[in-house]
């Protein structure tokens, strides 16, 4: 029997997403290695006293870490932000760490399908799984699985979260309670610096090349000139037409556009051509993660990435990487 999820819901997306299944081999492999052996003979010896978490993306797991403080042990499947996310393969202690733990957090709409396919070699009753995106209420039809630059999507999670471990660990609901409260707070920055930008340059238009953070310029009031069909095709890891590449070029050729936006984890032939286009025509270009940056809290990367969008349209300074 697997481990119950929260409002959740299995489902397969119409386009997948961008490399995802560049490890389906290796993955396969190791859930058929895994389903003949005991994963309990793998794991690590966890602290009785803490709650063990994994989470898909870092991200996540941070907001977890400010909701658990110390009563929480967690894991992050994908943490560096050097690499493409989607070209990330399971190992054998991601299999342990699912294993083991309490209440597993993904993102869902096929973004990390193989988290499921290590919770299936794995059963384990008394886990809880977080899909994010069916526990929020997003259908199978939602096309921007990057549901973390969406304004409200992490206080939406810390919810779940903290209401999760409450039952878990009833003893300390306060302790969670207030954490969340003091989450909650830390926001308003973010939301100030999205407010601040909205009504500083309403409707100013910008590229992009993927729709990484399409969420977060939709909240900022920006316009999104990269058509779409460019976007999903860089996203899905398929060659644009030359009729939509034609368009976006001519947004940094004439000037149509105030800044450009890439996905800095993902760089490939494509999206280094319009990057050299965008430099060419003196159009500063902000660089967007999937995966959370080192030495950061999730709310002060998201304020950090927003802050380098003013910027970037107040005073045509680049910022391709957030250190």
């Amino acid at each position: 029997m697997k481990g119950k999820k929260l409002k959740t819901s299995k489902y397969d997306r119409s386009i997948h997403y961008r490399k995802f299944f560049s490890g389906g081999i290796a993955i396969g492999i190791l859930v058929l290695g895994l389903s003949g052996c005991s994963l309990g003979a793998i794991g690590n010896h966890p602290n009785p006293n803490q709650i063990q978490v994994v989470a898909a993306e870092n991200e996540y797991s941070n907001v977890v870490k400010q909701i658990g403080g110390k009563y929480v042990s967690v894991t992050s499947m994908m943490d560096n932000p050097s690499t493409d996310p989607h070209t990330y393969e399971a190992s054998t202690k991601n299999a342990s760490d699912i294993s083991s733990a309490a209440l597993v957090i993904q993102n869902g709409l096929g973004y990390d399908d193989f988290m499921n396919k290590l919770e299936s070699a794995s059963p384990n009753e008394k886990r809880v799984v977080i899909e994010v995106a069916a526990s929020l209420g997003y259908g199978k039809n939602t096309l921007n699985p990057h549901l973390w630059y969406k304004p409200d999507t992490m206080s939406r999670v810390a919810k779940l979260i903290e209401d999760e471990l409450s039952k878990q660990k009833p003893s300390e609901a306060k302790y969670f309670q207030a954490n969340l409260q003091k989450f909650d707070s830390s926001l308003q920055s973010w939301n100030q610096a999205l407010s601040n930008l909205k009504k500083s340059f309403p409707n100013a238009p910008v590229a992009v090349t993927e729709p990484v953070g399409d969420y977060l310029l939709e909240a900022a009031g920006l316009d999104v000139k990269t058509p779409w069909p460019y976007q999903a095709a860089v996203m899905n890891g398929i060659d644009p037409s030359p009729q939509v590449v034609q368009m976006e070029d001519n947004l940094l050729k004439h000037h149509q556009v105030k800044a450009l936006l890439y996905n800095q984890q993902a760089v490939d032939n494509v999206t280094t051509a319009l990057l050299k286009l965008a430099k060419e025509n003196h159009i500063p270009v902000v660089g967007v993660y999937e995966t959370m940056p080192s030495n950061h809290t999730y709310q002060k990367w998201m304020e950090e990435e927003t802050k380098a969008l003013q910027n970037a349209i107040q005073n045509g300074s680049s910022t391709e990487t957030i250190s």
